[in-house]
């Protein structure tokens, strides 16, 4: 399947749910994977499907909400109770086919599951045990629930995101989730790699904690090296730069970020004001930052006697500037139109649209990704385990025990 994608002969198996841990899996997906998702048939299958209130109606059964498509198109689904014992045969199974096994589960369960390497080598020394919980599988959090948002406050993001003057925010997207998935797909390809050269496989793991922490970046390294903390600043500004921030136009805001001294020059001359690109208080970045404040005011000034359509359109790419957009402007954009950012999936292969979301970001010349929507709840049960030479009576001996 997907042939012509880089990771066409990647086989994951998937014990997921919700979100982060399929965001990262589907992303594989999208590039050819296989991906196996294993949903718990006594619970409904991935929390994911009963989450509402927006559903596909085009899409059967528990397939159908559009938070779970977002996060499970490209994959197939395959029912298995890891709970019960007779399942770990079939996991086993499963894992000789397979180049990894990719769950994200509290950090405490994956050894409970039998889903870590020292379980699975037995069954195939290759394969690749990719973990993703809220804190690491071992220390003292390793059994603590782990979510987003809770990230976010510990590890500083709420500190620096909102107005000085305002509570303490978190970001608008649950972005520890997605960079967690995202950073889980990385380690596990790293790994499958070293095992194709080596022969042996190996546990991979990546916490929300310690995704949210790294995603610090260069703020943590200016404390830890300089003692610099950083919090929240008034108009989104950076931190050091200026102009680098939101301004007000004549109709609402626009977002300036001139980051090299080049843009501070062509700035003054599109809004009209070249001599302040000399004025001995706003020469330097240094001296920018210095004067922040003033020129904060000079910049709101000038630019409101213009829409913000009509600064994009006089900046034209010469000054880095975004317009500020709701979610449904930015979705309604037609630059997302002229790059192919949007995408129509259909219910069925060769039929009409079931929803409409986001291209994956990853463009391979000469290769078409696949497009198919999220699948039923173990819609490829039967189709994988005669793969793996199971009969139909013995599908079926699974089906009456609960196993599957």
């Amino acid at each position: 399947m997907d042939a012509d994608r880089p990771l066409s002969d990647l086989r994951v198996i998937a014990v997921e749910q919700y979100g982060a841990g399929p965001f990262g899996s589907q992303v594989l997906a999208d590039l050819g994977a296989e991906v196996i998702k294993v949903e718990d048939p006594s619970q409904g299958g991935d929390v994911g499907r009963s989450v509402g209130p927006y559903r596909a109606d085009a899409l059967p059964g528990t397939g159908s909400s559009l938070f779970f498509q977002g996060f499970n198109r490209n994959k197939r689904s395959i029912t298995l109770d890891l709970s019960k014992p007779a399942a770990h045969g079939v996991l086993h199974d499963l894992v000789r086919s397979a180049d990894a096994v990719m769950d994200n589960l509290r950090g405490d369960v994956p050894a409970k599951l039998g889903l870590a390497y020292a379980a699975l080598a037995s069954a195939n020394p290759r394969i690749v045990c990719a973990h993703l919980s809220g804190y690491g599988r071992d220390g003292p959090r390793a059994s603590w629930p782990g979510y987003d948002y809770l990230m976010q406050a510990e590890t500083g993001y709420f500190a620096l995101t909102g107005d000085p003057d305002g509570p303490p925010s978190r970001m608008g997207l649950s972005i520890v989730d997605l960079m967690a998935g995202i950073t889980t797909g990385l380690g596990l390809l790293a790994a499958v790699m070293q095992a194709r050269r080596t022969g042996t496989g190996r546990d991979v793991d990546v916490s929300l904690f310690d995704t949210a922490l790294f995603n610090l970046n260069y703020l943590a390294t200016w404390y830890l090296s300089a003692g610099a903390a950083h919090g929240r600043i008034a108009r989104s500004a950076h931190p050091t730069l200026t102009p680098c921030q939101t301004y007000r136009t004549a109709d609402g805001w626009i977002y300036l970020m001139c980051n090299k001294e080049k843009f501070w020059h062509r700035l003054c001359r599109a809004i009209e004001r070249p001599d302040w690109a000399d004025d001995a208080r706003f020469r330097t970045f240094r001296e920018r930052l210095a004067g922040r404040d003033l020129l904060t005011r000079m910049l709101d000034e000038a630019l409101s006697v213009r829409t913000t359509a009509e600064w994009m359109e006089r900046f034209g790419g010469e000054v880095p500037a975004a317009p500020i957009l709701d979610v449904a402007q930015a979705l309604d954009n037609p630059y997302l139109a002229e790059r192919g950012l949007l995408l129509d999936v259909p219910g069925e292969v060769g039929g009409p649209a079931a929803y409409r979301t986001v291209a994956g970001p990853i463009r391979l010349s000469d290769s078409v990704p696949p497009n198919r929507p999220a699948p039923a709840l173990g819609a490829d049960t039967d189709v994988v385990l005669a793969g793996l030479g199971y009969g139909r009576d013995r599908i079926a001996d699974l089906r009456r025990d609960g196993v599957i």
